[in-house]
């Protein structure tokens, strides 16, 4: 039976528990400030039909952050079982959440990849209607080398501004926009190491006049849902790792919390222990002032042993 806590034990949850807890203010600071400015996702929700808007997911995750890691933090500094266990329980829900989501992913991912193609598709046709969304698709074909989404370059038909078909009518004179049987320049092939970008490179390199020969040495022709698909099986290792590592960020505070945990209702436990032999000793001695008193201590239990001129008293204490 320990004699107290285990001091690397209560230290190591601690600056483990603040060091996330300063991660969680500053996201949930971000998450505020983006809130507040309302130029961060401003729009995303009615453009591509989330159900809650990203910033808010931002700061939900950041409160449960700083929440969670506030609660380890003083329940391991302050040695509270109270908060150590719910620290672990919500760790331990979230972990297994987090688990049930992947194997329901893995089981079905053709469902799964059919909402995402009518995610993207649905982004795509906002493209132009929010600078936030347009950054996160360019930034997307440009990181994965991809057009479009799940059938390709052929997705920008969704956009009105990329269509092939979509004239704008001036004076009952029907014209035909610049960016019409285009792609955006996230989807141009870097052939310089410039860094002024051609906004205007995949200009007209959907018309019928363009071969599938000349797209190909000027733009990404894949679709960026496959694109990603590969991304996924080239860097499997890569993805494994980090999934393996926010599964030990998650199980490894939830061990310490348990041990810690033990540790403080053993220590509980031989405090009571000792009271409880005192609480014997004293009433003890005055039960029995004028007794013999004789202790024999095993193992496992106290023989009180007494005796007088004219009886025998024996007692067996058992814990």
């Amino acid at each position: 039976m320990p004699q107290e806590v285990g001091c690397c034990t209560k230290y190591f949850l601690f600056s483990f528990n603040v060091l996330f807890w300063i991660i969680g203010l500053c996201l949930l600071g971000a998450g505020i400030w983006a809130w507040s400015e309302k130029g961060f996702f401003d729009n995303l929700t009615a453009i591509s039909n989330l159900p809650i808007d990203p910033v808010l997911v931002v700061i939900i995750i950041a409160l449960v952050m700083f929440l969670l890691s506030f609660s380890g933090c003083l329940g391991s500094l302050r040695e509270n079982i109270f908060l150590l266990k719910c620290f672990s329980i919500c760790l331990g829900v979230i972990f297994f959440a987090e688990l049930i989501a992947g194997i329901l992913g893995f089981v079905y991912k053709d469902w799964f990849h059919q909402q995402f193609a009518i995610f993207v598709n649905k982004t795509i046709k906002g493209y132009r209607d929010d600078p936030d969304l347009q950054n996160i698709i360019d930034f997307s074909q440009e990181y994965l080398k991809c057009c479009g989404g799940d059938t390709g370059v052929a997705d920008w038909d969704n956009n009105i501004y990329f269509d092939c078909a979509s004239n704008i009518s001036f004076n009952d004179v029907f014209l035909k926009p610049a960016e019409s049987c285009g792609v955006p320049f996230s989807c141009c092939i870097k052939l310089s190491t410039s860094n002024v970008v051609n906004t205007q490179c995949g200009y007209g390199l959907r018309d019928v006049g363009v071969s599938a020969s000349e797209q190909v040495t000027k733009i990404y022709t894949s679709g960026c849902i496959t694109q990603f698909g590969d991304w996924l099986k080239t860097n499997l290792y890569t993805v494994a790792g980090v999934f393996i590592g926010v599964a030990l960020i998650q199980i490894v505070p939830i061990c310490f919390a348990q041990n810690l945990i033990s540790d403080i209702q053993a220590v509980k436990a031989g405090w009571y222990l000792k009271f409880t032999r005192f609480i014997i000793f004293i009433t003890s001695l005055m039960c029995f002032s004028n007794h013999d008193i004789f202790y024999l201590r095993t193992k496992e239990r106290i023989v009180l042993y007494q005796h007088h001129k004219h009886c025998c008293l024996y007692t067996l204490v058992s814990f």
